[in-house]
């Protein structure tokens, strides 16, 4: 008798999975979506440079030409007015007032305190020099909020002083952000900052970066 061998077959359901092609995933998407929040950042902080700088440029420029606002028509800088007089001669808190009094229209004050609007406007605009800027802007904003001196109730004469906040009023908002603005080398995108940084005598004096 003959015996047929058959040979044995499994049976069963095989499945297979289609390789994906399109889309990232794992570290590569990690990396993809840090990449996009770190242009987001940058371009938030640009814009925040830009804008800030217009405030201390708009300042230098109405000062000086007395477009109306602040400034009136014909007192402007040109026209022979002082930038310092009105505000440092009405200071009436704090205990520099005596101080600030005496700053009040002098030429060295008028011209200080312009070219530190004129420097630090154009510094935020072009993004370069972001550190001296940080500085001169830190120290012009403090010497303003102890002018305006927010901790006080009431002026010397007793009125109220409308203070909003005896701290955290927009001096310190603006020091923090020029301070900001410079660790985070803002000036790279949307500005010159690169271009900056890689001069000659700003690399081998990184301070004025």
């Amino acid at each position: 008798m003959a015996v047929q061998d058959h040979s044995h077959r499994h049976v069963g359901f095989h499945l297979s999975f289609p390789r994906r092609t399109g889309s990232a995933s794992g570290p590569t998407a990690v990396t993809s979506e840090a990449t996009a929040t770190a242009t987001a950042g940058a371009r938030a902080l640009a814009g925040l440079r830009i804008l800030l700088g217009f405030v201390f440029l708009w300042a230098f420029l109405d000062k000086t030409f007395g477009f109306g606002y602040a400034t009136p028509s014909g007192k402007g800088w040109i026209d022979g007015g002082s930038p310092t007089k009105g505000f440092l001669s009405s200071v009436a808190a704090g205990p520099m007032k005596g101080t600030f009094h005496s700053w009040a229209g002098d030429t060295w004050a008028d011209w200080l305190f312009m070219l530190g609007l004129l420097g630090i406007g154009v510094a935020l605009i072009a993004g370069i020099g972001l550190r001296l800027a940080a500085v001169g802007g830190t120290a012009m904003m403090a010497l303003m909020w102890m002018a305006e001196w927010p901790p006080a109730k009431h002026l010397a004469d007793g009125t109220p002083s409308m203070s909003t906040n005896p701290f955290a009023d927009y001096h310190l908002v603006y020091a923090v952000a020029l301070i900001a603005l410079a660790a985070a080398g803002a000036g790279a995108t949307w500005g010159l900052g690169r271009i900056w940084a890689r001069l000659p005598f700003v690399s081998r004096n990184r301070w004025l970066r």
